[in-house]
């Protein structure tokens, strides 16, 4: 049986093509991607050791393992931190169990108060597994007519993999799966993690679950959207995250002109028949 340390070493094994390292090509293979071989040399260990680590049959690589894998596969630094990450899960450093405690969902002050300065902008607080904790005016109106607000707990990973909506609300609908499941290993625990997939993955099937143990770290690009109201919005996005709250504080701005310009369209139809709900300014969700 595999575990997430061996199946991403894995993945990222067969994503390598050798010619990239500079290593000669040696016939044909069964599998695409860098030889178990090849990179073992690279790394400084054993072709048997790297299979026990891939295979999950070793779960607690020592640091320096881990270092010399992360160099062999040119990961990046986000790639390495989600490397050490998993390596604690498989070691069993992060316990799990069947009903987890729900993660936090009060939003400190400080962060409250930098989302309030933040009004009438479009911002917005979660968590890594979708949580929408609070958010400016400026979101809702953003969000207005898509369903993701529906919830009195709204959740955006659930939204995107099971409300048809969001195939439509979000232009590259893909690439936001691929980053929805890539967050849940970095939910608040993995206890929560584990239970939001386990939740998912019967109503959401192979678009969820493929996903799952991919292991690519998303590019998190501009994001493109089709606004209820008509407009085409191209957003891009400031993160700070607040890790010892498992939370982060995610600002979007307009990409283009013609963005700043719907958005500036969409505010002024909200002080009409939903000036009310705009003027009301943050929202935090209990």
């Amino acid at each position: 049986m595999g575990t997430p340390l061996g199946d991403f070493v894995r993945a990222k094994r067969d994503s390598i093509q050798p010619e990239t390292l500079g290593l000669p090509e040696r016939g044909r293979r069964r599998s695409p991607g860098l030889r178990r071989l090849d990179l073992a040399a690279r790394a400084g260990i054993s072709v048997e050791y790297l299979t026990r680590i891939e295979q999950g049959r070793d779960r607690n690589p020592s640091v320096s393992v881990l270092n010399a894998l992360a160099d062999a596969l040119s990961l990046d630094a986000a790639e390495r931190g989600h490397l050490r990450y998993l390596a604690k899960i498989t070691g069993g450093a992060c316990p799990s169990h069947t009903r987890p405690a729900p993660p936090r969902r009060d939003v400190r002050p400080a962060l409250l108060d930098t989302l309030r300065l933040l009004e009438p902008g479009i911002a917005v607080v979660t968590n890594r597994l979708g949580d929408i904790l609070a958010r400016t005016s400026g979101y809702e109106l953003l969000t207005d007519g898509t369903g993701l607000l529906d919830s009195d707990t709204p959740n955006l990973t659930r939204y995107v993999f099971t409300d048809p909506r969001a195939r439509t609300f979000f232009t590259d609908w893909s690439e936001v799966a691929d980053e929805q499941a890539f967050d849940l290993w970095l939910g608040p625990s993995i206890e929560n993690a584990e239970w939001l997939s386990t939740e998912l993955a019967p109503v959401a099937g192979p678009e969820f679950t493929s996903r799952l143990n991919l292991h690519v770290v998303p590019q998190r690009g501009v994001l493109r959207l089709n606004h209820p109201a008509g407009h085409e919005l191209r957003l891009t996005r400031e993160t700070l995250d607040a890790t010892a709250d498992a939370q982060q504080l995610v600002v979007y701005l307009p990409a283009d002109e013609r963005t700043a310009g719907a958005i500036a369209e969409l505010r002024g139809y909200g002080r009409g028949d939903r000036g009310a709900r705009a003027r009301g300014g943050l929202r935090a969700i209990s």
